[in-house]
């Protein structure tokens, strides 16, 4: 079981990137997948999660600026990250659940992070002002 990110890289204030979060060796539905990220000094914390059935939460650091997604049948999440800015520099983790949903937006307040259950290695985002 892996998941493994991409599409980091740096930009300057404004411009967007993608992320992209490929899981592989799953041999049942993964229930719940997420971006997370850790500045340098700070506490990991939830940026957007998704669930099987769709439902979604931002942030609100990042709402109206970021947009989470998944295509189920190729276990693949991604993350539209527009109007970008140097808070938003960090180190993007993926994270999966496999044994159900979780609450999205508890998710990101930091609750039920005891439950996932994978993660990625991270891909370094880095915005310049």
């Amino acid at each position: 079981v892996q998941l493994v990110e991409s599409g980091g890289g740096s930009v300057q204030s404004g411009g967007s990137l993608r992320l992209s979060c490929a899981a592989s060796g799953f041999t049942a539905t993964i229930y719940y997948m997420g971006w997370f990220r850790q500045a340098p000094g700070k506490e990991r914390e939830g940026v957007a999660s998704i669930n099987s059935d769709g439902s979604t939460c931002n942030a609100d650091s990042v709402k109206g600026r970021f947009t989470i997604s998944r295509d189920n049948a190729q276990n693949t999440m991604y993350l539209q990250m527009n109007s970008l800015k140097p808070e938003d520099t960090a180190m993007y983790y993926c994270a999966a659940r496999q044994t159900g949903s979780l609450p999205v937006c508890a998710v990101n307040s930091g609750r039920y992070q005891w439950a996932i259950n994978y993660w990625g290695q991270g891909t370094q985002v880095t915005v310049s002002s």
